[in-house]
């Protein structure tokens, strides 16, 4: 496969990804920001969201105040915001389109039809859109994308691209929001075990569908150490670091065999995911879990660098 068709796939299964995690940090975002301080009445939650996607620079040249009219704006339709939804869905679109031979038509559909759908959204009054349809309607065109890609994808190299590019993109964005909760909104370590804390983490729950996920792995009483140890160690949960890793690994391994060499990619995620594997919740903490995911995130950014020196720039043919 030519080095420019892999990285059309890789990144069209990245935006996509992209694309849901935005929606889903304006539901936190919205979610935290019904919580009143204890002390300073309704506290705005907007400026950790927007730290927590990279773009609050961006966002304060052009907007200003950190309102929800605002923010929403900046990371759902904003077209000069390259990490918006709408910009994500149009990146992800326009790269299947490049390669429209490479994939089938239920995926060309899901993304095109997301594409057209987002005209929609972007002529209705924003007073008549509230931010639970605009995160569920992102969630569902993802769903359709990834349906679309595990059903009707021939399992080949190209197939290994595109979900190389999500689970490497879910590894990213899952580390991110939960730093957002872990070390952004809760700077003051008197606020840990308040009721503010205990609210954050049932909302975060929430924002990612994981609620009742938590429920049946854990049960009872939602603590800090039960809600990191699903969304970093815990290999049932869909959208946790460990599981994310496995897929990438796993894609990586295929790549290597299909072209017959391994990679330095395939070393670095095959090193983070076994280190991964036997690490218990109690290591996380011991090391400082904001830390923990500086370096994650990291690390995750090292192997998709080296994915694009390896695959991306010069694919053998």
């Amino acid at each position: 496969m030519l080095s420019r068709t892999a990285d059309n796939l890789y990144w069209m299964g990245r935006y996509m990804e992209r694309a849901e995690t935005m929606a889903r940090l304006i539901n936190v975002g919205a979610r935290m920001n019904l919580m009143p301080d204890t002390v300073d009445g309704y506290r705005s939650e907007w400026v950790p969201i927007l730290q927590a996607t990279e773009t609050y620079s961006a966002f304060e040249k052009k907007y200003g105040e950190a309102v929800e009219r605002n923010v929403v704006s900046h990371l759902f339709f904003d077209k000069d915001n390259p990490s918006s939804v709408a910009s994500c869905i149009g990146a992800a679109r326009e790269n299947a389109r490049i390669v429209r031979t490479a994939i089938s038509s239920s995926v060309w559909d899901a993304l095109n039809g997301a594409f057209q759908d987002l005209k929609d959204l972007e002529r209705t009054p924003r007073s008549e859109i509230s931010i639970s349809q605009l995160t569920e309607w992102t969630a569902r065109q993802n769903a359709l994308f990834e349906g679309g890609v595990q059903t009707s994808l021939l399992r080949n190299d190209g197939y290994d691209f595109v979900n190389l590019g999500f689970h490497l993109e879910r590894a990213d964005n899952t580390a991110r929001i939960l730093d957002v909760k872990y070390y952004v909104l809760l700077p003051d370590a008197g606020y840990v075990g308040s009721g503010l804390d205990n609210y954050q983490w049932q909302t975060l729950l929430r924002a990612m569908q994981m609620h009742r996920a938590f429920h049946w792995a854990y049960g009872g009483e939602i603590t800090p150490t039960k809600v990191v140890d699903l969304l970093i160690l815990n290999a049932a949960c869909p959208r946790s670091l460990l599981t994310a890793m496995q897929g990438a690994t796993n894609h990586l391994d295929r790549l290597a065999r299909h072209y017959g060499t391994t990679s330095e990619a395939q070393s670095e995620a095959r090193s983070l995911f076994a280190d991964l594997s036997e690490m218990r919740i109690t290591d996380v903490f011991d090391h400082g879990v904001h830390e923990f995911l500086t370096r994650f995130k990291s690390q995750v950014a090292s192997i998709g660098a080296a994915v694009n020196r390896v695959y991306l720039t010069g694919v053998p043919a």
